[in-house]
């Protein structure tokens, strides 16, 4: 399987999608700046304690406080309490825990209230994003990620990824970490790891470790709450969470985003940077490849499963759970037919379904309503191909098997909210009437006209919502070329799938916009 990363930063947003075999998967989309990043480590306060929950409320700067459980704290919450306040009056030199006391862990089933107090001083980890009405979730179990490994300090454990099968490696692995990592620290060993040569894996731990150091150096911060570790550059987090020998392509608009992608690869997976490349067209890089048009065609109610005939599904959202209906549209066959029929709509639908999950980001509760099936050894077959599709999920996930109604239950890890793209575009006049044609066409060329008397532009390009651009570009001669032979201009029709009924943008051969109208 190809997978392909294309990412765009224009209109101060960063989207990025993943293709499989030019199928859009994944696709996210965030502001430059965004702050409060799943895996930022904050120095906050306690605000207040809800007992009744077992939990605390704590200030971090987001507009709601952030919301941290009993089982969140972790089992060494009182030696990073300890640690918080050494450091911050100086009875702590150094970042490296080797001669700090651990404290003892605190019970599983215990009360917050014994723990926390108004007021004090904590260190957390956001574990969800700001989420509707909610504020983020936290968690006082750091845990910095790296490119093979993961280290939590305070603890003294190493685990390692179940994905990792082979008992030679997962020994090779455990002893190897339990030789080089600092004291007082565990680690987790990421299912990248595997066969990864010593000198790797020894590295990243190094790396961890200047990251703790940064967290330590930010702990004597006088105005709180503080981001004392904020995630990775953008181009590490991208290759963190998304790379694997699978890729084909990267590329990206942004040309410093190239740039630290190529140098990231060059250290961690040399022989792939040539698969990282700067786009540079005047097509936009997501219309490009197509993104734009999967995107309309995947984020609506209704969505086609490929390959079925005319079956789709129906996708609904309520607060607490999505409710996805497989519908076999106006398939037909014979009572022979019937359950053959159900069986192959269901594989198809299990294989959308796996994707409408990544794309989307759904979280939470999802009840999938698939055609019923009579025959046991087809729900079986239907069963072990669902959750096949969905174990390349990287979210962590869990399908229960189709209840006596069909109906499949599965729970997906949420830590953003869920991506919501309208496709429905809205009317490019509410009063309910629109300008003739003629009249839009003549707009158009009359500021062609005034473009080209003003010498703004010798060749110009015209974007435009694809069905205008259908139009003005049907005909022989077609209305392109009438303007182009009248105005001794160049002039370039090029439909945009993201843009609305009347939106124009006119742009010269610098790719400066020269007029625009988005109404």
């Amino acid at each position: 399987m190809n997978k392909e990363l294309v990412i765009s930063t224009s209109d101060d947003l960063v989207k990025i999608a993943l293709l499989e075999d030019g199928r859009l998967m994944e696709y996210q989309q965030e502001e430059a700046n965004q702050k409060f990043t799943v895996g930022n480590i904050y120095l906050a306060k306690v605000k207040k304690l809800a007992p009744g929950m077992n939990a605390a409320f704590v200030g971090i700067g987001s507009k709601k406080d952030a919301f941290l459980h009993y089982h969140d704290l972790g089992p060494q919450i009182k030696s990073l309490l300890t640690y918080i306040q050494i450091v911050r009056t100086g009875k702590f030199k150094t970042h490296l825990l080797k001669s700090f006391r651990n404290e003892e862990d605190i019970k599983k089933d215990g009360k917050l209230e014994e723990v926390l107090q108004p007021g004090q001083n904590i260190l957390v980890q956001i574990v969800k994003e700001p989420i509707s009405t909610k504020g983020p979730r936290v968690t006082s179990e750091i845990a910095i990620p790296g490119r093979y490994l993961v280290l939590v300090p305070f603890s003294d454990r190493v685990s390692i990824s179940q994905k990792i099968q082979n008992k030679k490696e997962r020994d090779r692995l455990t002893m190897l970490i339990e030789s080089i990592k600092p004291k007082n620290c565990g680690v987790i060993i990421r299912t990248v790891a595997e066969n990864k040569k010593v000198a790797d894996l020894h590295q990243d731990l190094i790396d961890l470790s200047e990251k703790w150091k940064g967290v330590y150096d930010n702990l004597r911060a006088k105005n709180l709450p503080k981001c004392v570790h904020s995630e990775s550059g953008r181009a590490e987090t991208i290759l963190r969470d998304k790379f694997n020998a699978d890729f084909v392509k990267i590329q990206s608009d942004d040309k410093e985003l190239v740039k630290d992608i190529k140098e990231l690869l060059s250290v961690i997976a040399p022989e792939k940077v040539d698969i990282v490349e700067y786009y540079n067209k005047q097509t936009p890089i997501l219309e490009s490849y197509g993104i734009e048009k999967q995107i309309k065609q995947s984020f609506g109610q209704n969505v086609n499963i490929p390959d079925s005939k005319g079956a789709y599904l129906v996708i609904e959202h309520t607060e607490a759970l999505h409710v996805i209906d497989v519908n076999s549209g106006n398939i037909k066959g014979s009572k022979d037919t019937q359950e053959q029929n159900a069986l192959d709509i269901n594989m198809k639908a299990a294989k959308e379904v796996a994707r409408q999950l990544r794309l989307r980001d759904m979280g939470g509760i999802v009840v999938v309503d698939f055609i019923d099936l009579r025959e046991s050894k087809n729900k079986k077959k239907f069963y072990e191909y669902l959750k096949s599709e969905m174990a390349r999920d990287t979210a962590k996930h869990k399908v229960l098997p189709p209840s006596r109604f069909g109906l499949v239950q599965i729970t997906r890890q949420r830590v953003r909210p869920q991506m919501v793209i309208k496709t429905h575009e809205p009317n490019p006049n509410p009063n309910g009437e629109v300008e003739a044609p003629i009249v839009i066409l003549d707009r158009i060329e009359s500021k062609i006209k005034e473009i080209s008397e003003k010498g703004q532009a010798k060749k110009l390009s015209i974007h435009m919502h694809p069905f205008v651009a259908a139009y003005i570009k049907q005909g022989i001669p077609s209305r392109r070329k009438k303007w182009a032979w009248k105005y001794k201009i160049q002039i370039k029709i090029m439909p945009r799938d993201a843009f609305k009924y009347l939106e124009l943008h006119f742009i010269n051969e610098d790719d400066e916009i020269v007029y625009q109208e988005s109404n």
